[in-house]
């Protein structure tokens, strides 16, 4: 009879040990307070706007091609050994780009220094088109303005961890997180961070995947250029974070001791009859 109790009550232990390792749905399903047909306002509508350190490719077309190459940087082709220099566009080219200096400006042929920070690409090629027209330089110009090395970071309890690039105007966290291969099932949801430089100080936020409502009224929902995306890791994954997964935190741990004891009492019981 007491063995029998015994066994009964280590089982137990085991079977709540290893739910507790579990994670349960309202810790890993998105968006859980949302509403069939409901409209929910996405308060930060801001885009990518240029800042200083920031490198862009612009190029000017015209009707006539040597007139619009005069505001262009030179374009260069990698050859074994040396780089060419030429002067007609091809995709296996490289367009060398400005780079935005610490005052927010860029030194454009012809028409001198541009401030272009706080600027998005499209303000920047209409601000040049209207100058090049102004001064009577070109009087067609089609002015493309592309980024060239614009990039955040996803890190932490993601598919993919890294650095990736920037190639529209809008990229926003579930962008970001989809770039990355989503989150993994140790993720914890409820508490993604996002770090954002700003004036030379480190802006810290906090994301809740779980809730719509928090993650559409957030400032950061969507990414600026250099913003860090950091996925903390669940209470499962930080007990298996050790040397061999095996500590006095760990599940496995306690279901060992758990089952030792189970067998010491076991033997302590048949050695008693």
């Amino acid at each position: 009879m007491r063995s029998n109790l015994f066994m009964k009550f280590a089982g137990t232990i085991v079977m709540v040990l290893a739910l507790a390792a579990c994670s349960t749905p309202k810790d890993v399903a998105y968006f859980q307070d949302r509403t069939d047909g409901a409209s929910i306002q996405i308060l930060n509508q801001q885009v990518i706007k240029v800042q200083p350190s920031d490198k862009l490719s612009i190029v000017v077309n015209s009707k006539n091609p040597e007139l619009a190459n005069m505001f262009n940087l030179p374009v260069y082709t990698s050859r074994i050994g040396a780089i060419e220099r030429t002067s007609n566009l091809t995709a296996s080219q490289q367009i060398s780009c400005y780079t935005v200096d610490t005052e927010g400006n860029i030194d454009f042929p012809q028409l001198g220094k541009l401030r272009v920070a706080g600027m998005q690409r499209e303000e920047i090629a209409r601000l040049i088109k209207g100058k090049l027209v102004e001064t009577q330089l070109v009087n067609d110009p089609v002015v493309t303005v592309e980024f060239a090395n614009l990039y955040f970071s996803v890190l932490g309890e993601v598919a993919h961890p890294g650095r990736f690039t920037i190639d529209q105007d809008k990229i926003s966290i579930l962008d970001a997180i989809s770039m990355a291969g989503d989150l993994t099932i140790n993720g914890k949801r409820q508490n993604v961070t996002v770090l954002r430089e700003n004036n030379g100080k480190q802006d810290i936020y906090t994301l809740d995947l779980t809730s719509a409502y928090n993650l559409y009224s957030s400032p950061v929902y969507y990414l600026q250029q250099k913003d860090i995306v950091y996925v903390e890791p669940n209470d499962t994954r930080i007990r298996q974070s050790t040397v061999n997964g095996n500590n006095v935190r760990s599940t496995s741990f306690w279901i060992s001791v758990t089952s030792l004891l189970t067998s010491i009492a076991v033997l302590v019981v048949n050695l008693t009859k």
